[in-house]
Protein backbone atom coordinates (compact mmCIF):
# COMPACT_ATOMS: atom_id res chain seq x y z
CA UNK A 1 0.00 0.00 0.00
CA UNK A 2 0.99 3.57 -0.87
CA UNK A 3 0.67 6.55 1.29
CA UNK A 4 0.32 10.22 0.05
CA UNK A 5 -0.23 13.56 2.00
CA UNK A 6 -2.94 15.62 1.09
CA UNK A 7 -3.76 18.81 2.89
CA UNK A 8 -7.23 20.46 2.54
CA UNK A 9 -6.17 24.35 2.20
CA UNK A 10 -7.26 27.57 3.96
CA UNK A 11 -9.67 28.23 0.65
CA UNK A 12 -11.11 24.24 1.59
CA UNK A 13 -12.12 24.74 4.85
CA UNK A 14 -13.21 28.15 4.37
CA UNK A 15 -15.88 27.12 1.51
CA UNK A 16 -16.61 23.77 4.09
CA UNK A 17 -15.38 21.22 1.30
CA UNK A 18 -13.62 19.33 3.65
CA UNK A 19 -16.07 16.23 4.12
CA UNK A 20 -17.48 16.33 0.40
CA UNK A 21 -13.51 15.93 -0.79
CA UNK A 22 -12.65 13.99 1.43
CA UNK A 23 -15.50 11.27 1.05
CA UNK A 24 -14.78 11.25 -2.83
CA UNK A 25 -11.39 10.20 -1.62
CA UNK A 26 -12.77 7.32 0.51
CA UNK A 27 -15.05 6.31 -2.71
CA UNK A 28 -12.48 5.74 -4.61
CA UNK A 29 -10.95 3.26 -2.57
CA UNK A 30 -8.71 5.21 -0.18
CA UNK A 31 -8.04 4.95 3.48
CA UNK A 32 -7.63 7.81 6.14
CA UNK A 33 -4.34 6.60 7.89
CA UNK A 34 -4.12 9.98 9.60
CA UNK A 35 -6.25 13.32 9.99
CA UNK A 36 -5.91 16.35 11.46
CA UNK A 37 -7.07 20.15 12.14
CA UNK A 38 -4.11 22.59 12.58
CA UNK A 39 -3.04 26.14 12.11
CA UNK A 40 0.02 26.13 9.88
CA UNK A 41 2.80 28.31 11.47
CA UNK A 42 5.49 30.18 9.27
CA UNK A 43 8.08 27.82 9.90
CA UNK A 44 5.91 24.81 8.69
CA UNK A 45 5.19 26.55 5.98
CA UNK A 46 8.91 27.61 4.95
CA UNK A 47 9.36 24.17 4.93
CA UNK A 48 7.13 22.49 3.63
CA UNK A 49 7.87 24.84 0.46
CA UNK A 50 11.49 24.72 0.56
CA UNK A 51 12.17 24.40 -3.32
CA UNK A 52 10.12 27.28 -3.60
CA UNK A 53 12.30 29.97 -1.40
CA UNK A 54 13.71 32.82 -3.38
CA UNK A 55 11.13 32.34 -5.83
CA UNK A 56 8.75 35.85 -6.40
CA UNK A 57 5.70 33.58 -5.54
CA UNK A 58 7.30 31.76 -2.56
CA UNK A 59 5.24 34.46 -0.08
CA UNK A 60 2.03 34.30 -1.32
CA UNK A 61 2.39 30.95 -0.52
CA UNK A 62 3.73 31.22 3.08
CA UNK A 63 0.98 33.80 3.29
CA UNK A 64 -1.91 31.65 1.70
CA UNK A 65 -1.15 28.65 3.82
CA UNK A 66 -1.19 30.45 7.29
CA UNK A 67 -4.37 32.51 6.81
CA UNK A 68 -6.19 29.84 8.14
CA UNK A 69 -6.69 26.30 9.34
CA UNK A 70 -6.23 23.72 7.03
CA UNK A 71 -6.66 19.64 7.71
CA UNK A 72 -3.96 17.78 6.84
CA UNK A 73 -4.76 14.32 6.29
CA UNK A 74 -2.53 10.92 5.10
CA UNK A 75 -4.21 8.48 2.33
CA UNK A 76 -3.33 5.39 1.61
CA UNK A 77 -3.97 2.46 -0.92
CA UNK A 78 -3.15 1.14 -4.19
CA UNK A 79 -1.27 4.01 -5.88
CA UNK A 80 -2.36 6.67 -3.93
CA UNK A 81 -0.19 9.11 -5.10
CA UNK A 82 -1.23 8.93 -8.69
CA UNK A 83 -4.51 7.88 -7.78
CA UNK A 84 -5.12 11.61 -5.61
CA UNK A 85 -3.28 14.03 -7.92
CA UNK A 86 -5.79 12.38 -11.02
CA UNK A 87 -8.39 13.19 -8.86
CA UNK A 88 -7.09 16.35 -8.18
CA UNK A 89 -6.81 17.60 -11.45
CA UNK A 90 -4.71 20.34 -13.09
CA UNK A 91 -3.49 22.84 -10.57
CA UNK A 92 -5.58 25.81 -12.24
CA UNK A 93 -9.01 25.26 -11.54
CA UNK A 94 -10.21 27.05 -14.69
CA UNK A 95 -7.99 24.39 -16.28
CA UNK A 96 -9.01 21.35 -14.70
CA UNK A 97 -11.37 18.80 -16.24
CA UNK A 98 -14.67 18.17 -15.06
CA UNK A 99 -15.09 15.38 -12.53
CA UNK A 100 -12.05 16.30 -11.28
CA UNK A 101 -11.80 18.09 -7.53
CA UNK A 102 -10.50 21.02 -9.22
CA UNK A 103 -12.29 20.82 -12.01
CA UNK A 104 -15.69 20.72 -10.00
CA UNK A 105 -14.76 23.07 -6.87
CA UNK A 106 -12.55 25.69 -8.46
CA UNK A 107 -11.23 28.32 -10.91
CA UNK A 108 -8.41 29.34 -9.61
CA UNK A 109 -4.40 28.28 -9.46
CA UNK A 110 -3.63 30.07 -6.42
CA UNK A 111 -6.71 29.07 -4.94
CA UNK A 112 -6.84 25.19 -5.61
CA UNK A 113 -8.03 23.47 -2.57
CA UNK A 114 -5.95 20.58 -1.86
CA UNK A 115 -2.15 19.97 -1.84
CA UNK A 116 -1.24 16.35 -3.13
CA UNK A 117 2.06 14.68 -2.73
CA UNK A 118 3.94 14.53 -6.11
CA UNK A 119 6.29 11.03 -5.13
CA UNK A 120 7.20 8.38 -2.91
CA UNK A 121 9.99 10.60 -2.28
CA UNK A 122 8.08 13.84 -1.43
CA UNK A 123 5.15 11.99 0.00
CA UNK A 124 8.10 10.57 3.08
CA UNK A 125 9.20 13.77 3.26
CA UNK A 126 5.98 15.93 3.83
CA UNK A 127 4.14 12.51 5.56
CA UNK A 128 7.69 12.81 8.41
CA UNK A 129 7.34 17.27 8.42
CA UNK A 130 3.35 16.71 9.01
CA UNK A 131 3.10 14.41 10.92
CA UNK A 132 6.19 12.98 12.16
CA UNK A 133 6.95 10.07 10.35
CA UNK A 134 5.00 6.75 10.87
CA UNK A 135 4.64 7.52 14.90
CA UNK A 136 0.73 9.31 13.99
CA UNK A 137 -0.27 6.93 10.82
CA UNK A 138 -2.06 4.31 11.86
CA UNK A 139 -2.37 1.17 9.57
CA UNK A 140 -5.15 -1.00 9.59
CA UNK A 141 -7.51 -2.81 7.72
CA UNK A 142 -11.28 -2.54 6.31
CA UNK A 143 -13.46 -5.29 5.55
CA UNK A 144 -14.17 -5.51 1.54
CA UNK A 145 -10.81 -4.24 1.33
CA UNK A 146 -10.15 -6.83 -1.24
CA UNK A 147 -13.21 -5.50 -3.30
CA UNK A 148 -11.55 -2.25 -3.62
CA UNK A 149 -8.16 -3.41 -4.71
CA UNK A 150 -8.53 -6.42 -6.48
CA UNK A 151 -7.57 -6.36 -10.09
Amino acid sequence: MQKTLVIFKPDCVQRRLVGSILARFEARGLRIAALKLIQVDRALAEKHYAEHAGKPFFEGLISFITASPVVAGVLEGNEAISVVRAMLGATNGAAAAPGTIRGDFSISKQNNLVHGSDSPESSAREIALWFGGEKDVIPYSLAGDEWVTAG
